[in-house]
Formats: C-alpha cells, sequence, structure tokens
C-alpha cells in the first residue's frame, strides 16, 4: 500500500462528492457519486455502502476500486486506485456507522466499502496526465 501525502489529505477534506468507478468480472464499468467517504487514515479509504447495487457486486467480483479527486477548492486533479472489500460487522464497520451516521442519521448504512489505497496518479491534462504520483 502507499501513502497520501498532505495535498492529496487537503483534497479530501475539500472534495463533496467524488466518483467511484467499479467493473465486473466481464469488465462491465460503473461508475456512481460517493456523498460518504472518509479518509480513515495515509492509506485507507472508507465509503459508507447506503444504495450501492451494481458497485457492491463488481466490489465482490473483482476486489478493485478507483476514484478520482477534482473540483472546487481542490488543487490539481488526482486518480486514486486501490484493493477493495466490503464490511456488514465488525469494529471498522460499526465506527463508520456511527460516525456517518451523526451527520446523516437516515442513511441506512448497510456496509462498509474499505479501500486500500494503492497507486496514485496524475489525472490533469498536459504532459504528466497519466504519470504515477505515489
Amino acid at each position: 500500500m502507499v501513502k497520501v501525502d498532505e495535498k492529496i489529505k487537503d483534497a479530501f477534506s475539500k472534495a463533496k462528492v467524488i466518483p467511484l468507478a467499479t467493473a465486473s468480472k466481464d469488465g462491465v464499468p460503473n461508475v456512481a457519486p460517493m456523498g460518504a467517504f472518509y479518509l480513515k487514515d495515509e492509506e485507507t479509504l472508507w465509503i459508507l455502502n447506503n444504495f450501492m447495487n451494481k458497485t457492491a457486486k463488481n466490489i465482490g467480483e473483482t476486489k478493485k476500486a478507483a476514484v478520482y479527486l477534482y473540483g472546487a477548492g481542490i488543487k490539481g486533479c488526482c486518480q486514486i486506485k486501490g484493493d477493495a472489500h466490503m464490511e456488514d460487522s465488525g469494529e471498522a464497520y460499526e465506527e463508520a456507522k456511527k460516525m456517518f451516521l451523526a451527520k446523516n442519521p437516515n442513511l441506512p448504512a448497510k456496509s462498509l466499502l474499505v479501500i486500500k489505497i494503492t497507486d496514485v496518479f496524475n489525472c490533469m491534462p498536459g504532459p504528466e496526465a497519466g504519470n504515477k504520483i505515489i
């Protein structure tokens, strides 16, 4: 796993919604907007599963996910890839559920998507586009 730097931590803190990309075992892509996310530490991204259907199925099949950070107040653009799994019980799930429900008690909080960050790439246009950052 890799550890994200302060610039990426800052970008996560400013992002309101992030697109989460997955693919099925047959390579069928899926992307969905995620609003309930939290950078747990320098290596781990948490996303609360409230309404995931295809996404949860894809994670079960491939164990891979990607997000990108870009938007108002965020300097630059980066794509983050990682190894992913779902948890519907245990310490991490209970901690995340409590944290997210404190902000929005109406969420179903079906499970927790845990992404262990493996790669970070530049996604700004130009000659550095696609280069691995971390």
